[in-house]
């Protein structure tokens, strides 16, 4: 199993970073964490096939996140010609926040007929669901997003892969990313309690209560970026756009 970095940055492309998405490969198909509005540019950058990505998740509403299904639609239409099936798997709400911003952006292109099946999932706090032979959960967080914000755990193949998503720090991430073979956490500053994200003084804390095999810190924020360096923890890596991890 390996995960790709698509994109790791925070909402202001803080280093150069493309903004939240991560790929994952395994022996049933090919899915993707978070679809932040520079999707199509990083997979173009990677060499990477949208239409060979069946599911979709999304943690939460805001557009770093979400934003980029709008082009990930319009390219499978004009571009990639899909024809396969397509699931979207999100908060309460997501079909239609999906279609705000699509007619926002793009009028009319979310009532264009298409070529593929697209299925839009809600995901329902702490009620498992599969999906394409991922079971995923979703646990609250506290990230104001119009819409409920959840760290996912995704449990596939005898393996675990969490993701915090956007948060400041809540025990449900204790939960989420308890025992996992990989956590990915996001971090927007070095120490302090940034409102609403995390910092690694914070993550450090609780690291052996969490009890991840490997952390991959990510969504860091210039002053984050500026000390990376001095995080030394073995079990910790940090993102960076292109960096893929087996698990």
């Amino acid at each position: 199993m390996k995960l790709t970095v698509v994109g790791c940055g925070d909402a202001f492309g803080s280093g150069g970073r493309l903004q939240t998405a991560y790929q994952v490969d395994w022996a049933q198909g090919r899915f993707l964490i978070d679809c932040g509005a520079t999707i199509l540019i990083g997979l173009n950058r990677l060499a990477l096939d949208p239409n060979a990505i069946t599911t979709i998740f999304i943690s939460h509403l805001h557009g770093d996140h979400f934003a980029g299904l709008v082009w990930w639609l319009i390219h499978a239409q004009h571009v990639g010609k899909r024809t396969s099936p397509l699931s979207v798997v999100g908060p309460p709400g997501v079909a239609g926040r999906f279609v705000s911003a699509a007619e926002a952006l793009y009028p009319g292109s979310s009532n264009l007929p298409r070529r593929y099946e697209l299925s839009f999932v809600e995901l329902i706090g702490e009620t498992p669901l599969e999906v394409g032979g991922v079971r995923v959960t979703g646990f609250a967080v506290n990230h104001p997003s119009g819409a409920p914000s959840y760290a996912l755990r995704f449990d596939l193949g005898g393996k675990v892969i969490a993701f915090s998503g956007d948060s400041e720090w809540v025990e449900n991430l204790v939960a989420a990313g308890r025992n996992a073979d990989l956590y990915i956490m996001e971090c927007y500053d070095f120490d302090g309690a940034p409102r609403f994200h995390m910092s690694w003084s914070k993550i450090a804390a609780e690291l052996d209560r969490i009890g991840a095999k490997r952390v991959l810190l990510t969504h860091m924020g210039d002053a984050m970026l500026a000390r990376r360096d001095d995080i030394c923890d073995p079990r910790v890596v940090l993102a960076q756009d292109g960096l893929s991890v087996d698990v």
